[in-house]
């Protein structure tokens, strides 16, 4: 039974970082990071709250699902 409560008390907080999600300015930089290593340029990334009317691509989510990435060319 004591091991039953510990596996329970460690899925409990590894749920609770997971659904924290990761930062927003961490996931863009690592995503810019990929378009550079890409060779692609003339691009912007944008932090923008979710379902925010965007003429651009969600490309990623942060910040537990609260915003999103954009990316635009030119």
């Amino acid at each position: 039974m004591n091991k039953l409560m510990v596996a329970l008390g460690l899925l409990s907080l590894a749920g609770g970082a997971f659904a924290a999600g990761k930062p927003c300015e961490e996931l863009k930089s690592e995503i810019a990071a990929k378009l550079d290593a890409k060779g692609v340029s003339g691009y912007s990334l944008e932090i923008v709250d979710k379902g925010a009317a965007t003429d651009g691509k969600v490309v990623g989510s942060c910040e537990g699902g609260a915003k999103e990435i954009v990316y635009k060319r030119g």
